[in-house]
């Protein structure tokens, strides 16, 4: 009989004490992917010890690139490349084949890449980057597995109008423009903290980037980059979650590790709502309840609006607050499906078809269930067992157990442990009763 793994978690006091963010999965791997611009070695400090990491790393050694990682420092050596042909990682996959299609073009006339992994969270086509690789005179083919990439010459600089700020066609045009010959133009661009990492990144190793407060990043093509060492920033989006947990458990969480300034508007909802904030030093926050939790209505959006990342543990402190909550999800449109499990948990959710916000969204009379209504207080009961759909819905789903009276049952959590590491020790390690537990799989029954 075969096992999986889950978290048994006993919930329904306050959570306290102090945690540290791990580096953001969401800069770790694109500097990965970065690193292979250069033909000399780069360091990576604060790497997380998660799944995507791993995945990454696999595809970058299945090519020969050499990788190392100690005590959270990994290094790249890029120089022993041998293969443009990145095979599907044996441990699963993630959406960074698709980047690694515009790194290491530079170096090979041809590039295969798998058929891109990652959570079902809606449709997160590869349109926009293989636009952007033709833009720059690269000729794709997609086959059944995956894509190929091929150029004749050097890569030329381009214009790029993007449709929607997509975070991750940004990053593959900056992979695409810094080593171009010539200038690269690229309007509607995301600005995520971690698109600003990454051309700061990308500046130490030698690329001329200029940005405009109108969503435009200019590019003049270098020849070569070189190596460099980069620290990953603390993750926003678990130091997000942190709060919401301290918040909706009436705890007290002080968050070490991550930078106010790139929590931007997730600061104002938390008060509105409201949670309280102290500020301790220049990357410390701790967290706790101010009063009774408020309803509200979020729209979430491209930075600087409201995380799509965020909504998750957000939904589950909206469940506690007193009245009727509305989140409208812009990003994806596939984006509540955890909302079951909340249910089952206690909460009184429902979705809408309809754009319950401030201006209608590109979803629209497209027939998606992108509008959540969340009515409260719901005091969270135990489950059996709920299991995890996607990456983000993870921690909400250990938020949710951490305050709900009883035991509570979270599987799936290879999903959360792609993007967050070391849950249960940092966790227990406030006085959250959590443990990794082995549950026995049903056989299955053959004729």
């Amino acid at each position: 009989m075969t096992s999986s793994i889950a978290y048994r978690i006993r919930g329904g006091h306050p959570v306290c004490g102090e945690i540290k963010t791990l580096g953001a999965k969401n800069f770790a791997t694109k500097a990965m992917v970065a690193a292979l611009l250069s033909e000399q070695e780069t360091a990576l400090t604060n790497v997380p010890p998660i799944g995507d990491t791993d995945i990454t790393r696999e595809m970058l050694e299945s090519v020969g690139v050499r990788v190392e990682v100690y005590d959270g420092t990994m290094t790249i050596d890029p120089s022993a490349m041998k293969s443009s042909h990145v095979p599907t990682p044996h441990s699963g996959s993630n959406r960074i084949p698709i980047l690694l299609l515009g790194a290491l073009l530079h170096h090979w006339s041809e590039v295969f890449v798998p058929v891109l992994g990652g959570c079902k969270i809606g449709t997160r086509g590869v349109d926009f980057h293989l636009s952007a690789i033709r833009a720059f005179g690269g000729i794709i083919e997609e086959t059944d597995d995956g894509f190929v990439a091929r150029r004749y010459g050097k890569l030329r600089g381009a214009r790029i109008q993007l449709p929607y700020p997509s975070v991750g066609a940004t990053e593959t045009c900056l992979y695409l423009g810094v080593l171009a010959e010539g200038r690269t133009v690229i309007t509607n661009a995301a600005m995520e903290p971690e698109i600003f990492e990454l051309i700061t990144m990308l500046r130490s190793m030698g690329a001329i980037i200029f940005t405009t407060p109108n969503r435009e990043i200019r590019i003049d093509g270098v020849s070569a980059l070189s190596g460099t060492n980069m620290p990953i920033l603390g993750d926003r989006i678990e130091a997000a979650s942190w709060a919401c947990l301290a918040c909706a458990s009436d705890g007290d969480i002080t968050v070490h590790g991550i930078r106010p300034d790139i929590l931007g508007n997730f600061l104002s909802y938390y008060q509105l709502v409201g949670g309280g904030i102290e500020l301790i030093g220049s990357d410390s926050i701790r967290f706790f309840r101010h009063g009774a939790i408020r309803p509200t209505m979020i729209e979430t959006d491209v930075y600087p609006g409201f995380s799509t990342d965020w909504q998750q543990p957000f939904a589950v402190l909206l469940t506690q607050a007193d009245g009727i909550s509305v989140i409208h999800e812009t990003v994806y449109e596939k984006r509540f499906g955890y909302l079951k499990a909340l249910n089952k948990l206690g909460a009184k959710t429902q979705l809408t078809t309809h754009c319950l916000g401030s201006v209608p969204c590109r979803y629209l009379d497209q027939g998606h269930e992108h509008s959540a209504i969340i009515t409260g207080p719901t005091p969270f009961h135990d489950a059996d067992e709920i299991t995890i759909p996607d990456l983000r819905a993870g921690l909400a789903y250990v938020i949710a157990a951490a305050i709900a009276e009883g035991e509570t049952l979270v599987n799936g959590i290879p999903f959360l442990e792609r993007g967050y590491g070391d849950i249960v020790p940092r966790l227990a390690a406030m006085n959250l009763q959590i443990e990794k537990v082995s549950l026995p799989s049903p056989e299955r029954v053959t004729a």
